[in-house]
């Protein structure tokens, strides 16, 4: 396979992951950072936008795996890229929604 299409179901991965906390977040009705904030991922963005900004990560994500999901032998490795990036974009985002809600940031 490809090395390109491992790099797009990491991508979608993080995808999925990113648009996770920012969709439930604004179906909730609270509001919470997005990068259309300001500052850019530190202020609070409005739940609405951020209902929008969610379901944009997650259609991307679910887009990506799609029209680029690997077929035959290859359909562990591509599980094991997908859970890669949503893990590698969760480690992130907690570290950095951490840092923002303790007031470090």
């Amino acid at each position: 396979m490809h090395w390109y299409l491992y790099l797009l179901e990491f991508l979608s991965g993080a995808f999925l992951a990113n648009g996770v906390p920012h969709f439930v977040q604004g179906i909730s009705g609270n509001p919470f950072q997005s990068p259309f904030a300001k500052p850019p991922g530190v202020g609070e963005s409005s739940p609405l936008s951020n209902v929008l900004w969610g379901f944009g990560n997650l259609m991307a994500g679910a887009l990506l795996l799609h029209f680029f999901w690997l077929w035959g032998d290859a359909v562990a490795a591509g599980w094991i890229a997908v859970g890669l990036g949503a893990l590698l974009m969760s480690i992130q985002a907690a570290k950095h929604f951490g840092k923002v809600r303790s007031g470090r940031l």
